[in-house]
């Protein structure tokens, strides 16, 4: 009976153990964007030092509640909300865009039947194979022969056509018994009838998977931008958070909860389907 408790007992333990560690680094920004500048500099200005190691003074609890860094990133100095406003106009398009790409190329590749379609499918598949890097000339030398360097064009173009979401939605295009579709085609549905009628509502969970995993993941992209996207202003604030400066850490914070909340808010109202899709998808974060 006790072998019995104690390995669930363990599991659990373990997992709050991992779950801890994960949210701690969280728990901390959003703690530090209610201190003051001077609060934050006394524990994290100086690395205490002993014989061995150093270490920081982490402090979970602030002295003084202070919104001062709030109030300058959202009322006094606009730039912040111009940068989030970049993020807004670049990631939206993408996702709207690529769900939409996704969608009618996997129902082609999953239901319907042409010559040549698994040849294509591994074709198309190879690009997603490849490295961001191995693809960035390429979308370089593209954009500039297009005149979208130094504009969101060149961020959001190829972020529209990449071929995640298609892989995504046809794993769950698959699943769709053909049955259904052949009683669709007797009582005369023509395909786009059979795509918004039966297709799209069967892969509902797909569509909200690939939605959240596309908005984590162009909502935090900082290569793009710095590359395709030389104008400081029209960068997005992803590229402002990876060069912080220690003289401005109290503002970093509070810039880092807003720019944090998004996803967040976004998970949670797609937590069941963005589960139920990753698990009918088989495909592993």
């Amino acid at each position: 009976m006790i072998k019995g408790w104690v390995a669930p007992l363990l599991r659990s333990l373990l997992l709050i153990l991992i779950a801890s560690l994960l949210l701690m680094p969280v728990v901390l920004t959003v703690v530090n964007s209610f201190m003051t500048e001077r609060d934050i500099m006394a524990n994290y200005g100086m690395l205490g030092k002993t014989d061995t190691s150093l270490f920081v003074n982490l402090k979970w609890i602030p002295d003084w509640v202070s919104f001062q860094q709030y109030g300058e990133v959202l009322i006094s100095t606009p730039k912040f909300l111009y940068l989030f406003w970049n993020s807004v106009s670049m990631v939206v398009p993408i996702i709207i865009g690529q769900a939409l790409v996704a969608i009618l190329a996997a129902f082609a590749f999953g239901k319907l039947s042409f010559p040549g379609r698994e040849g294509l499918f591994f074709l198309y598949l190879m690009t997603m194979l490849m490295p961001f890097q191995v693809t960035l000339v390429p979308n370089y030398l593209m954009a500039d022969r297009l005149g979208l360097l130094n504009h969101p064009g060149s961020i959001i173009l190829p972020g529209v056509f990449a071929p995640f979401g298609v892989f995504l939605l046809r794993q769950f295009m698959l699943h769709i018994h053909s049955s259904y579709i052949e009683a669709a085609k007797m009582d005369g549905a023509g395909t786009l009838r059979i795509l918004v009628s039966i297709a799209l509502p069967m892969v509902k969970p797909g569509i909200a998977a690939l939605v959240v995993l596309l908005f984590v993941d162009y909502w935090n992209m900082v290569e793009q931008p710095l590359i395709f996207l030389q104008d400081a202003a029209k960068q997005p604030l992803s590229v402002f958070l990876s060069h912080i400066q220690d003289d401005v850490l109290g503002v970093s914070f509070a810039v880092s909860v807003v720019y944090m909340m998004p996803m967040v808010l976004l998970f949670l109202s797609a937590e069941r389907y963005f589960i139920e899709g990753i698990q009918l998808s088989g495909v592993k974060g």
